[in-house]
C-alpha cells in the first residue's frame, strides 16, 4: 500500500500529513483530542479504495505549535492550501467534532469541489443551541445532565470523548485515545475550545442553499456533542441526512469503527 508523510509549508510552520492508499481523494480532519493517528481504522478500511489523507491541524502534534494557540478560523485555510498542494480536482470530506470547523467552511467556500461530507459528533461552525427546534430547551437539558456526567467520569480518569460506558466496554480503545490526546503536549486546549465557541455561529438559514451532499453521524451516549442536533440539522439542510449510532459516544469514529465505516462507505457510495 502506497503511503507518504509530507510537511506542508504554512504561515504558521509546518502543516503534518500522512496519504495511504490509491483512488478518490477522502480526507480526514480530527477533533480536539486527537491528531492524523485518530483515523487509523479508517485508513486502514479506505486505502484499497480511496487516496487517504489525515492530518495534524496547526498546533497539534506533529504540525508545528502556534503562538498563543490554533485559532480555528485558520482551519479551513490550512485544508484549501492541502488540497492545492496535493493536486485534488475533487475530495471527500470526514470531520469528527473541532474538524467539523474545518471540514464545514471548506465545503461552504468551496461546494462544487466536494463530493460528499461527513460531519461526525459535530455541527461545525452551526451554532448548537440556535440550531435546537425547541429554541434551546432540549439543548439546555442536555448540557445539564452532560455536565454531570463528563464531571463525573473526570473524577475517574475517564476522557469525555470516549465516555464512562465506552470506556468500560473498551478500556484499550480508552487507553490509545488517550494517549494520542497527550501528545498535544503543552498546548492549551481550554483557548482551543474557547475559539471554537467564538466561531460557532453559523444559523441554519445561512445553508438553505448549502447543496453538498452531507452525513450526520451521532453517537447516542455522547456527553459532548447532542445527538439529537444531528437529524435537527440534517432535516433543514438541503442535501443531507442523518445516522445516530445509540451505543457510541462522542467517537463513534473511533469506538465502533466497523459501523462508522459502513455508514460512509454506503454514503460515499451514493455521491461519487
Amino acid at each position: 500500500m502506497k503511503r507518504t508523510i509530507g510537511k506542508l509549508k504554512r504561515p504558521f510552520g509546518n502543516l503534518h500529513y500522512e496519504v495511504t492508499g490509491k483512488g478518490p481523494a477522502l480526507i480526514f480532519a480530527h477533533g480536539l483530542g486527537g491528531n492524523q493517528m485518530s483515523w487509523w481504522q479508517q485508513v486502514a478500511h479506505f486505502a484499497p479504495t480511496h487516496t487517504c489523507v489525515a492530518f495534524a491541524h496547526r498546533g497539534f502534534a506533529p504540525s508545528d505549535p502556534v503562538p498563543n494557540g490554533p485559532d480555528p478560523a485558520d482551519y479551513a485555510g490550512d485544508l484549501s492550501a492541502l488540497i492545492e498542494e496535493l493536486g485534488f480536482d475533487d475530495v471527500r470530506l470526514v470531520g469528527q467534532s473541532m474538524g467539523g470547523w474545518t471540514m464545514l467552511e471548506y465545503a461552504i467556500a468551496s461546494p462544487s469541489r466536494v463530493k460528499a461530507l461527513v460531519l461526525s459528533s459535530t455541527s461545525g461552525t452551526i451554532d448548537r443551541r440556535g440550531a435546537d427546534p425547541t429554541g434551546g430547551a432540549q439543548y439546555d437539558a442536555w448540557q445539564s445532565d452532560a455536565d454531570e456526567k463528563v464531571a463525573g467520569g473526570l473524577r475517574d480518569g475517564i476522557h469525555p470523548a470516549i465516555g464512562i460506558t465506552a470506556a468500560a466496554r473498551f478500556p484499550a480503545l480508552h487507553l490509545l485515545y488517550k494517549s494520542i490526546d497527550e501528545m498535544a503536549g503543552g498546548l492549551d486546549k481550554e483557548r482551543v475550545r474557547a475559539g471554537l465557541r467564538r466561531t460557532a455561529q453559523r444559523t441554519l438559514d445561512e445553508l438553505a442553499d448549502f447543496r453538498v451532499p452531507t452525513l450526520l453521524i451521532a453517537g447516542g451516549e455522547d456527553v459532548v456533542f447532542p445527538a439529537f442536533l444531528a437529524s435537527a440539522i440534517a432535516a433543514k439542510l438541503p442535501c443531507a441526512h442523518a445516522h445516530v449510532i445509540p451505543d457510541a459516544g462522542h467517537s463513534p469514529y473511533f469506538e465502533q469503527a466497523a459501523t462508522f465505516n459502513r455508514l460512509v462507505e454506503h454514503f460515499l457510495s451514493l455521491h461519487r
